[in-house]
């Protein structure tokens, strides 16, 4: 049986998450920042932490009593967070603070704090919940694509950093599932753009409000394909879920290759002429 360290299964991927290890009869400790969420442990046991993770110094605390409370764990899942829409120049400091505070400094802090224990025990799994955002982000999510590129690009690093210690690491970049994460008390909006983003801001936002509830990523399926991903014997440094995210990437990656080449010489042009 694999012990599971999830954050954020109060609902969403978290919780189809929670639910799918727990019916595989494995043990989960589980965070929530609120009311528990309705769980059947099934063949599983569950332990619940309270966790506000936009406390730092709460976030690291939780993972200590998260081993304290049994000892060993497997996989340790860094799923909380939420997305932040609008324009770039209406976003004030304090949205952006507390949403680096949850989507990226809390999962640096978990793992800083998990490490330790990881090593002693000779294996171990990180999953960052990133975004397809952070790898072809679109308008109006500069800062969320910002928050998640960041914990990608530390995902990539920090994989290569303690392979010899056999601890895996893997990003797993979700596109749009059928969660409530365009709802109203999940995501959050900068104020009103000015008028000269009608355009863009606006039509992407208008974009956003008419996905919410029709998504077509299903969270349970993404839940018994990172279920597999563990049990994987080279699991992936990076792995996409959902069509859209495949699609959004592969068009994202043919545009840097175009971009590559167009400007290859002016690239070449910078070297020492002698080397």
């Amino acid at each position: 049986m694999t012990t599971w360290f999830i954050t954020g299964i109060s609902r969403g991927l978290g919780l189809s998450l929670a639910k799918a290890a727990l019916a595989e009869g494995d043990t989960v400790v589980g965070t929530v920042r609120g009311p528990a969420p309705t769980l059947q442990e099934s063949a599983g046991t569950l332990h619940l932490l309270t966790v506000d993770l936009a406390d730092g110094a709460a976030a690291e605390a939780s993972v200590e009593a998260a081993f304290a409370a049994v000892g060993t764990i497997d996989v340790i899942v860094n799923n909380a967070g939420y997305g932040l829409l609008g324009a770039a120049e209406t976003a004030t400091p304090e949205e952006v603070e507390r949403l680096y505070a949850v989507d990226v400094f809390a999962p640096f802090r978990i793992i800083k704090a998990a490490l330790p224990h990881l090593r002693r025990q000779g294996h171990g799994h990180i999953l960052n919940i990133t975004s397809v955002a952070g790898r072809a982000p679109t308008l109006g999510s500069a800062f969320y694509s910002s928050a998640k590129a960041a914990l990608e690009g530390f995902s990539a690093a920090l994989a290569a950093e303690v392979a010899p210690l056999g601890i895996k690491v893997t990003a797993v970049a979700p596109g749009a599932f059928r969660t409530d994460f365009l709802s109203d008390h999940s995501i959050r909006k900068s104020s009103a753009a000015d008028a000269a983003y009608a355009e863009t801001i606006g039509r992407s936002t208008a974009a956003f409000d008419a996905a919410a509830g029709r998504q077509a990523g299903d969270p349970d399926r993404a839940a018994e394909a990172i279920l597999a991903l563990v049990k994987a014997e080279n699991p992936p440094i990076h792995l996409l879920l959902g069509s859209d995210a495949l699609r959004r990437t592969r068009v994202k990656l043919d545009q840097v290759q175009d971009e590559m080449a167009a400007w290859e010489e002016t690239t070449l042009s910078t070297d020492f002429p002698d080397l």
